[in-house]
């Protein structure tokens, strides 16, 4: 099944259940794939590619609000929760991508490999880390290697 399909069966059973929460992260998702297929220039396929692609994208985007959100403390609570299930929800449409921990272990392995320290750039390691095939956050490692890098002697 197709993750178009499966977003369909699963708007039909919330709709069924009266879920407000999961019906609002598919609709969410279903107009960003409409706006990416309706962009000048797109001549791709709607495929699960580009529902990958834009749930990642989506998520991403909604992680960084749920930040925002999550600062404001009390007033900003209840749209924080909204955003950590959808991003919870939509998660599961992603590749695993690897934790914090193991991530770390390729930044120690990619230093130690180039012999990077404090004055080594830091792309280069983000590069180096990022070419190791492994499904990583961009924005961990980027961050990972900067805490290593103004640490290294």
């Amino acid at each position: 099944m197709t993750i178009e399909e499966q977003l369909r069966v699963d708007q039909t059973t919330a709709m069924k259940a009266r879920d407000k929460d999961t019906l609002n992260a598919i609709r969410s998702v279903q107009a960003e794939v409409a706006t990416a297929k309706s962009a000048p220039g797109f001549t791709g396929e709607i495929d699960d590619e580009l529902y990958v692609r834009t749930i990642a994208t989506y998520v991403k985007r909604v992680s960084k609000s749920k930040v925002e959100y999550d600062a404001m403390g009390d007033s900003g609570s209840d749209q924080a929760a909204k955003l950590a299930f959808e991003i919870e929800y939509l998660g599961r449409y992603l590749p695993t991508v690897l934790d914090e921990e193991a991530t770390r272990a390729l930044v120690e392995q990619a230093i130690a490999d180039l012999g990077a320290d404090a004055d080594t750039p830091a792309g280069q390691v983000i590069g180096a880390v990022m070419r190791s095939g492994q499904d990583l956050d961009g924005t961990l490692v980027n961050r990972l290697v900067q805490e290593r890098l103004t640490t290294a002697d």
